[in-house]
């Protein structure tokens, strides 16, 4: 295998076991109803994160499957992962 897509495989499998934790924690939010009112306050980051996690996943395997069958497009998708998980770690960047 190229480094270069075990690098892309590596990030893919962390964003799929991301957003795989954060959804099974909004299917437990959803399933308690007793609890909305204590946990109303981290409805709204929960969501904002399964976003954030559903994107870095989507657009990960997309930029893996495009290196490993060497699309043409595959470094503009390689390009936009990058930018995104800049962004994500912009956005929950302490301070």
């Amino acid at each position: 295998m190229r480094p270069w897509a075990t690098l892309l495989g590596i990030i893919l499998g962390s964003t799929v076991a991301l957003f795989a934790g954060l959804a099974m924690t909004l299917i437990v939010y959803l399933l308690l109803p007793e609890f909305h009112d204590r946990l109303a306050g981290e409805f709204r980051p929960l969501l904002i994160a399964v976003g954030w996690a559903a994107s870095l996943a989507g657009l990960s395997a997309v930029a893996f499957t495009g290196e490993l069958k060497r699309r043409p497009w595959r470094r503009a998708t390689q390009g936009g992962l990058l930018l995104l998980l800049v962004a994500f770690g912009w956005s929950y960047w302490p301070g």
